[in-house]
């Protein structure tokens, strides 16, 4: 058995449930994220135009940003449902990272804006471990899929 079945059979039978009700909140909150970078599109778009030496051209940036909004959004809304939850905690996390280490620090270190954002950094890696947990989409369709293939449903 390699790795990863390892950690996901351990994340599955280490999950207290009120895990769930953070997932279930952290998700709501990178889904909140995404809208407000969604509202924010277009004066994110003139800070970065505005800017006159930077690194990337501000076409890259403009895919930066509508790549963090779309994996916040995304990613939030499966995060809350329990669903791909793993795959979605991976995703968040360098965009997080990112967060923490190269907007709040350089901006003004231990603001609530880095509170936040180094909590959902945390909550992040342990969802990519534990997993979606017992009060999720995904394990209800997995335990209705066992009932369907049992016989219980016909």
């Amino acid at each position: 058995m390699n790795l990863i079945h390892r950690i996901e059979k351990w994340g599955d039978g280490h999950h207290p449930k009120f895990l769930d009700i953070i997932r279930v909140f952290l998700g709501i909150f990178l889904f909140l994220k995404g809208l407000g970078f969604m509202e924010n599109s277009a004066y994110l778009k003139s800070l970065i135009e505005s800017q006159p030496d930077i690194a990337f051209s501000s076409g890259w940036l403009m895919a930066l940003v509508y790549y963090v909004t779309f994996v916040h959004f995304v990613g939030g809304i499966l995060i809350a449902l329990g669903v791909l939850t793993r795959f979605s905690a991976l995703m968040q996390i360098p965009v997080v990272f990112g967060a923490v280490f190269f907007v709040d620090f350089l901006r003004s270190p231990f603001n609530t804006d880095m509170v936040s954002s180094v909590a959902a950094l945390l909550l992040l890696i342990v969802f990519a471990v534990i997993g979606s947990g017992k009060w999720s989409l995904e394990r209800y369709l997995e335990s209705f899929n066992e009932q369907e293939q049992s016989g219980i449903l016909k």
